[in-house]
């Protein structure tokens, strides 16, 4: 417990101005030892649990009995992490060209689905897919432009993992082609290979000359949740097959046989090595290729927000800090000196959740900042995949991660002020925005409640430090659980101010009032 000295303001009451308040207010916090050493302790403590929770976190593959380092995952043109596995039939291309295709059909299978978990059924996921494709080689993670046809999504334009334009048509039989016109591609589709629509375009800058063209089908794994609620999943394999005939290339592209190549193959199921290994079949002019996989980026892995674990229990510390820097006061009757220090009231709560918002900030900025890069760093080191995100991506995780405490900090001192309790104000502030968190993202409650409490309560601040990113053509798991917030991260940040904000005007209203 701090002993908090009589404060005397040393200006002349109705004469101060603003900055003056805000120093006053500084003044009065630096000079309480117990509030500057919970403020650094709070900064340590992200920090410390940081570094603890990146050094036991390891991650291991095996080769029968043998642990190895776990491969790394390739890497698209622009740098994120990506999966790259699909059967290829293709020919090298020299230049301009195009192929065009009608594709009539495509099935599936789908490994011990729910609910018994004990067939292999026919089907196929919503985003198997078959097409064409244009590939700067054959090997993961190279620059690629692919027109499709999904299970459930109908015809796609998709190039470089991330971007996905959507067709029209999502019935077979489907004419597809996709056109090389230097470094651009363009995909169409036609319901009869005669009057043709156009899908999208894609740029692919540093194309080179001669480049990878064909036919393409995928099908990724079958995703489920797990049973409770608490974020597991499982992933079971699939594959799809798909039926091309009226194949045809144009372009400078050597005649014979197709090349085949089985991009990002590691190892073979069951059902491929005794059932239907992923391949290609020709029979007269129809060519039936199988394959399995997914041309997208990779959703899963650590991500850097999750360096930032003691965050929580600084956060916890800072609002403490915040609650006691008005209750205390409050407490020993010397609100009244500090009121008389301006002739306005609600402007010296105004200079006090300033100085404690301002002080939060600059904690969480220093603490932020040492523990992302370095935390990040040694996940890496101990095989952890952590998804890469950009420098712009980085900056708003850890200044997002300050803007969070220090609105945290001011919400909680407006509760003080509001309330005037110390342990009611602490209790209030931690029950609206620490508990809605946990609640969302460690506890067992239905995805929508989970999302509904990261809407409507301050915990949807913790927005602001989500750097995984959506992706509509790819099938994950977006839950809190696994760090994907409903709100996007400067909207969730809103709501933790706004909340702030209402708090404080309705304590300045209180402290306005001739009881104050």
């Amino acid at each position: 417990m701090s002993i908090i000295a009589p404060y005397r303001s040393q200006l002349r009451a109705g004469r101060d101005g603003f900055a003056q308040l805000l120093r006053a207010e500084w003044t009065k916090f630096r000079t309480v030892r117990g509030w500057v050493v919970t403020m650094t302790a709070a900064a340590l403590v992200t920090v410390l649990l940081g570094l603890a929770f990146s050094a036991v976190s390891h991650s291991s593959c095996s080769e029968g009995p043998i642990e190895v380092a776990c491969p790394t995952p390739p890497l698209g043109p622009d740098g994120e992490a990506v999966n790259d596995r699909f059967y290829f039939v293709n020919r090298p291309l020299t230049g301009d060209g195009s192929i065009t295709a009608r594709l009539t059909s495509m099935t599936g299978i789908i490994t011990y689905p729910p609910p018994n978990h004990d067939k292999i059924i026919s089907g196929l996921v919503p985003w198997a897919k078959a097409g064409l494709i244009i590939k700067q080689s054959t090997k993961q993670g190279s620059a690629y432009a692919a027109v499709m046809l999904t299970a459930s999504h109908g015809v796609r334009m998709q190039h470089n993992y991330i971007h996905d334009t959507a067709g029209v048509s999502a019935t077979f039989p489907r004419w597809l082609r996709l056109i090389r016109s230097g470094d651009t591609l363009t995909g169409y589709e036609s319901a009869d290979g005669k009057q043709w629509t156009k899908v999208g375009t894609a740029p692919l800058t540093g194309l080179p000359d001669t480049v990878r063209i064909g036919l393409f089908v995928t099908s990724p794994g079958d995703l489920t949740v797990d049973q409770g609620g608490l974020g597991g999943t499982q992933v079971r394999f699939t594959q799809a097959t798909a039926a091309f005939d009226q194949v045809s290339v144009q372009g400078d592209v050597p005649r014979g046989a197709w090349s085949r190549e089985d991009v990002g193959a590691h190892g073979m199921t069951d059902w491929e090595r005794y059932h239907r290994a992923n391949g290609l079949v020709e029979s007269g002019g129809t060519l039936t290729v199988s394959g399995t996989g997914d041309i997208a980026p990779i959703s899963d892995g650590q991500s850097i927000e999750r360096t930032l674990i003691g965050a929580l229990a600084g956060l916890i510390a800072v609002m403490v800090v915040a609650v006691l820097f008005i209750t205390a006061e409050y407490r020993r009757g010397l609100i009244r000196t500090s009121l008389l220090a301006s002739p306005r009231r609600g402007r010296v709560l105004v200079a006090k959740a300033t100085v404690i918002g301002l002080v939060t900030f600059a904690v969480g900025l220093v603490s932020a900042a040492v523990t992302v890069p370095i935390c990040t760093q040694i996940l890496r080191a101990n095989g952890n995949h952590t998804l890469l995100v950009s420098p712009l991506t980085e900056l708003r995780v850890i200044v997002g991660t300050a803007a969070l405490l220090a609105g945290a900090a001011v919400f909680a001192f407006a509760l003080g002020a509001l309330f005037r309790r110390t342990a009611v104000a602490i209790t209030v502030a931690i029950a609206t925005v620490l508990l809605p968190y946990l609640l969302a993202v460690v506890s067992g409650l239905p995805l929508g409640v989970s999302q509904w409490l990261l809407r409507l309560t301050p915990a949807a601040g913790f927005a602001i430090q989500q750097s995984v990113q959506e992706y509509p053509q790819v099938l994950a798991y977006y839950a809190p659980q696994m760090g994907y917030f409903p709100l996007a991260p400067w909207a969730g940040l809103a709501v933790l101010g706004a909340y702030a904000a209402l708090a404080l005007g309705l304590a300045i209203l209180r402290v306005r009032q001739k009881d104050a």
